[in-house]
């Protein structure tokens, strides 16, 4: 069951309390009480804490966690530094550590958007998804991968926020969520588990879901199935699912919607005047309305009309 905190406040107290909370290494060294104000928002699912606040007064802190994988991104004015191993890394970055000590300090007011991972349970999820029974995860990198990487993991949480706090306690979702927190951290960061997921994409089976997926994507506006994307890959509609899981840690249904809407999406972007929501949506294979709507805005955190009216 997700367990959502909200929190206004202007006691210095309360930020030391709740962030202990929900990772325990988190030491606030010092936080200037002048104009202090704190604004708290967090979602905890079953395997990962989802958290975001503003934090405004002179703050200096540091983490080290020993038992959690922490990703975080810190916004913040002049005068702000984040930096590990006296490596400073640029505000506004991304950053993630599952044990190497990282400071932060600003003067103004920081936005922080952070994912709270058990590193025990990361690990056997990861060894799930990569088949690997042996696998020792560990981040290899400090800074996300490449600027893209950096980019996706910022707009993967603002998704993971807002879907986390729409749940309505369905724990296959909450479960859903949770993995896709964690597999996209451990894509944008240099890992163990990105090195185990090359040499499973090495194999057949990964040959087989490339063909799959370049089928999908060519014909994703068609009225295509599964079982079509199937013969298409020269395997069983059962053998697909399988590959599917194993390699993208997803199925051939939900890959095929998801290039679908972002399909709709990219329509009501860039829609003529007369276009309808339902027409875009019957164009990608949506044929209700309401469930295209549903969808829709979970993925993208707002509705086909708004898209369509402001691109």
């Amino acid at each position: 069951m997700a367990d959502i905190v909200r929190m206004d406040s202007d006691d210095v107290a309360d930020v030391e309390r709740i962030w202990t909370e929900f990772v325990p290494s988190a030491e606030l060294q010092h936080i200037d009480p002048e104009r202090f104000s704190f604004r708290w928002r967090s979602v905890a699912l079953a395997d990962v804490a989802i958290i975001r606040y503003s934090l405004t007064a002179t703050v200096e802190s540091c983490i080290r966690p020993e038992d959690q994988l922490f990703a975080c991104r810190l916004v913040s004015g002049p005068g702000s530094w984040v930096r590990s191993r006296q490596r400073y890394i640029e505000p506004g970055i991304p950053w993630a550590t599952d044990g190497a000590q990282v400071e932060a300090r600003w003067e103004d007011t920081a936005d922080v958007s952070a994912l709270a991972f058990d590193r025990g349970r990361a690990q056997e999820l990861a060894r799930r998804i990569t088949g690997d029974d042996l696998l020792s995860l560990r981040l290899t990198g400090l800074e996300p991968r490449n600027d893209a990487a950096a980019h996706h993991w910022g707009r993967a949480f603002d998704y993971l926020l807002n879907a986390g706090s729409t749940t309505d306690d369905d724990e296959i979702l909450e479960a859903g969520l949770s993995r896709h927190a964690l597999v996209t951290t451990l894509s944008c960061f240099a890992s163990t588990y990105l090195e185990a997921i090359s040499r499973v994409r090495d194999d057949a089976g990964a040959l087989t879901v490339r063909r799959a997926v370049t089928y999908i994507d060519e014909n994703a506006q068609r009225p295509i199935t599964v079982d079509d994307v199937a013969a298409a890959a020269h395997i069983s509609t059962r053998g697909l699912q399988y590959a599917f899981r194993r390699s993208l840690e997803t199925s051939p249904t939900e890959y095929l919607r998801r290039v679908r809407l972002d399909g709709a999406h990219r329509d009501l972007r860039h829609a003529s005047p007369r276009a309808t929501v339902a027409a875009i949506a019957r164009r990608w294979g949506f044929a209700n309305p309401s469930r295209f709507s549903a969808l829709y805005r979970q993925v993208y955190g707002r509705s086909p009309k708004e898209t369509l009216e402001h691109g």
